[in-house]
């Protein structure tokens, strides 16, 4: 059923674009537009009042919710986000998306798949690393030549970035007011998910999901002050500390061609599931915290080294 908006009733996407300058323009817009190309289409809001959210809500007539609560450092939270997104949104579904993320049909043909057998699931997967510097052409052959592109120079990331979610709309309850684009809230995003019986569900294996590389000259630091900043040393606090920072490969289930199966292979041997498990028990057992500061010094001498 569609509604009288032009979309399908199913999928809500939000995100919260940075000032539309630039690369980043050109970024967004490639995303924005992608979303709109999707069969069913979903109804699509822009969150936030950075420079040219509004003008380009209105050029690609989606909607747009200009006042979200920030923190003190004008970065909005993501607790505001979602509330705002889901208090909005008609629609069962929900994704929360980057705002450089472009997805393509199996995105929707996905999400289809995994309703089919687990409609209360969180949807989850990784990205591909490619270099887009000019607006993409939304011709007919626009999704093969992205795919071919993924194909020859694309790079598939690791684990611990999560940049969409699809889930229930108010599935995943109030989130804590971690700040947006900064570490670890996506990951607690999938801790909270696991605590609370959602089926998480990888789509890597079945869905491309294509992220536009960039830099970091959003941020007055750049990388390093979006990253190693004092917000993001909140957002980890918030979140439990590295206990609570969740990979895609907590996710206990995966999309195949034959369905939502359990994954074989859990991440308890990888080293980062070992360490994190230390840090658990060192709540009980203080002497091993004597063997995880080692092992963090250890990692953060290694780290100042690249």
């Amino acid at each position: 059923m569609t509604t009288e908006s032009g979309y399908n009733n199913l999928l809500t996407i939000f995100s919260c674009p940075k000032s539309f300058h630039g690369h980043v323009d050109i970024t967004q817009r490639n995303a924005i537009q992608s979303w709109l190309l999707l069969d069913p289409k979903p109804d699509v809001i822009l969150l936030g009042d950075d420079e040219g959210v509004a003008q380009v809500a209105k050029e690609l007539n989606v909607r747009h919710i200009p006042h979200v609560a920030c923190n003190e450092f004008g970065t909005p939270l993501v607790s505001a986000l979602f509330e705002e997104a889901e208090k909005s949104a008609v629609t069962p579904l929900m994704c929360y998306v980057n705002g450089d993320i472009i997805f393509i049909q199996d995105f929707m043909d996905g999400i289809k798949k995994v309703l089919s057998e687990r409609p209360e699931a969180l949807m989850v997967g990784r990205r591909w690393n490619v270099d887009i510097k000019s607006l993409i052409r939304f011709d007919e052959g626009w999704q093969q030549r992205l795919v071919s592109l993924v194909a020859g120079k694309g790079k598939l990331y690791p684990y611990f970035a999560i940049d969409y979610f699809v889930f229930p709309r108010k599935g995943l309850g109030k989130l804590p007011p971690f700040a947006i684009g900064r570490p670890a809230w996506d990951n607690w995003v999938i801790y909270r998910a696991c605590i609370t019986n959602i089926a998480v569900v990888d789509m890597t294996d079945m869905v491309t999901v294509i992220h536009q590389n960039h830099d970091y000259s959003h941020h007055p630091d750049g990388w390093k002050g979006a990253m190693k900043g004092e917000e993001s040393r909140r957002n980890i606090a918030l979140a439990g500390e590295v206990a609570h920072v969740y990979s895609l490969l907590d996710a206990p289930y995966r999309l195949t061609t034959h369905g939502v199966k359990k994954r074989c292979f859990p991440p308890f041997f990888t080293p980062f599931y070992l360490y994190r498990h230390l840090v658990v028990l060192s709540q009980s057992y203080t002497s091993l915290k004597y063997l995880i500061r080692l092992i963090k010094a250890l990692g953060d001498r290694v780290s100042a080294r690249q």
